[in-house]
């Protein structure tokens, strides 16, 4: 795929994962997605690798059937190689599960997981 074609494609997953979160979730998901777009225009390259993290670990965790993703929030950071997921789970079983998950879908960064179980 082309690297245009991934920023549409993450672009699109970033603004239909804002849909998909809380009011405080979908503000944080909008200013992210514009930070990975102002980034990609000048680094087309590591910001589309960072989208793309994003978007793998946020489709992962959605088709999981084990963990309800629709609260969660993942933020890729390229330089660091970080991704975090941020917000809350119903039970620490899923807390462990959707770390797991973002682990297996990007292998080569860090998961910074701050998810709080309520």
């Amino acid at each position: 795929m082309s690297r245009i074609t991934h920023l549409l494609i993450a672009s699109t997953m970033a603004i239909a994962t804002a849909y998909r979160n809380t009011a405080d979730g979908a503000k944080e998901d909008t200013k992210n997605a514009a930070d990975a777009s102002s980034d990609a225009a000048a680094n087309v390259g590591g910001s589309m690798d960072a989208a793309a993290e994003t978007a793998d670990v946020k489709m992962a965790l959605m088709a999981d059937a084990t963990v309800d993703a629709s609260d969660i929030n993942v933020n890729t950071n390229r330089d660091s190689k970080t991704v975090t997921l941020n917000s809350s789970v119903k039970s620490e079983a899923q807390k462990a599960r959707a770390e797991v998950v973002a682990k297996t879908k990007a292998p080569d960064y860090t998961v910074v997981n701050n998810l709080i179980v309520r």
